[in-house]
């Protein structure tokens, strides 16, 4: 229900195509070796491997890939983390879209 959701946003507020949908962090490592993504949106709870895991993978494999990380609980450590990782942002699941999600997006759009 939420990546559906993720989805309408994305594609009729930013105008963008979302080619693929993963439901863990391994699926979303084949998912982005397949379709080359520009932008790939990762939660940091998912199944089988963590968001922080699969971007650090996806990132060593395509390092151009920009990467955008969905959390329910933001820390200071997950951040550091993150950006050590070369992930672009974090986000919290409770912040409006139109808020920090949507600075991000369009920051990394420019």
């Amino acid at each position: 229900m939420i990546r559906h959701s993720l989805r309408l946003w994305i594609e009729q507020t930013l105008q963008c195509k979302v080619c693929g949908e993963a439901d863990n962090g391994q699926s979303a490592i084949e998912k982005v070796e397949e379709l080359r993504p520009d932008i790939v949106i990762m939660d940091f709870q998912m199944p089988v491997m963590n968001g922080l895991e699969a971007s650090r993978s996806i990132l060593r494999r395509s390092p151009g890939t920009a990467i955008v990380m969905f959390t329910m609980h933001p820390s200071p450590q997950l951040m550091r983390a993150a950006l050590e990782a070369g992930i672009r942002d974090v986000v919290s699941k409770t912040d409006s879209l139109a808020d920090h999600f949507s600075v991000a997006m369009q920051q990394i759009l420019a």
